[in-house]
């Protein structure tokens, strides 16, 4: 059966020359029946940049914006999203101390804000460590995010949050806060229970339900792109893959594909998607 003429979208992938397979992994999703990325900025350590002002985060987000140009000779739709990691609080906090960890982190997401007004990068990236913290590095992590959705709001743009696995339902009062609406807050490697827009892993379980349900939702492969851990979080293969195989399998519609790939994405980020 030829597969249906749909654009498939990666709402959260990396792509690394220098640490990983680089374009071959992107051919891999052209191949595969991608179509458009949502191309993330990796953590500033991934580049060999040890951040000590939101400056020295410009060769990270010129390093995106260049993989970008690369990954568009062949074929593909790039939409750059930069930002920080918030693994990298507690990365700076031993140099830096906590408060000017996240001192630098702010600045960095200003840096990244003059991609997005100039039109360079479509969103922002941030979030507050997933694993055990102090109560000193949690705060101060959400004052990093809380720093996010006020530039985004700012911009009129979407922001990517890398978080701890659940709702993040408290998010929403800072959201509200900061201005900017539920429906641009987008939760990487989200679980169904969020109230924030969900990106889901293309694998989850809960992908042909929801979609029935005709929830809003984007999927995602989370690829590292790192030969140290190939295929990690899943392969850059796996958007297209899962999103044929659930077509095929009749568990979702042409309808749902066109929502999940086009218009839940486009409508969040504020970008035409459409075949090329």
């Amino acid at each position: 059966m030829k597969p249906p003429a749909i654009p498939i979208t990666d709402d959260h992938i990396h792509i690394d020359p220098v640490n990983g397979r680089g374009l071959e992994a992107a051919k891999d999703f052209k191949r595969s029946g991608g179509t458009h990325i949502f191309l993330v900025t990796k953590p500033s350590w991934s580049h060999g940049v040890e951040p000590s002002s939101g400056e020295d985060y410009r060769e990270v987000y010129e390093a995106t914006l260049r993989t970008a140009e690369l990954v568009r000779e062949i074929g593909l739709v790039v939409f750059p999203v930069l930002g920080v990691h918030p693994a990298e609080l507690t990365r700076m906090a031993d140099r830096l101390g906590v408060t000017g960890a996240a001192d630098v982190m702010q600045a960095g997401l200003d840096t990244a804000a003059e991609y997005v007004r100039e039109g360079r990068a479509v969103a922002l990236k941030s979030g507050r460590p997933h694993y055990e913290v102090s109560a000193e590095v949690w705060e101060a992590s959400n004052g990093v995010l809380a720093h996010a959705l006020a530039l985004s709001a700012e911009l009129d743009c979407a922001v990517q949050l890398h978080a701890e696995s659940g709702p993040c339902a408290d998010v929403v009062e800072m959201a509200k806060r900061a201005g900017i609406p539920l429906t641009r807050v987008v939760k990487h490697f989200a679980t169904p229970d969020t109230p924030l827009m969900p990106s889901f892993i293309a694998k989850h379980e809960a992908i042909p339900t929801l979609a029935r349900e005709g929830r809003a939702f984007t999927m995602e492969s989370d690829y590292m792109d790192e030969l140290s851990r190939p295929g990690a979080v899943i392969g850059p293969k796996s958007v297209p893959r899962f999103t044929l195989r659930y077509l095929q399998e009749g568990l979702i519609t042409e309808e749902d594909a066109w929502r999940i790939h086009r218009d839940t994405p486009g409508r969040t980020y504020g970008v035409a998607i459409e075949l090329p």
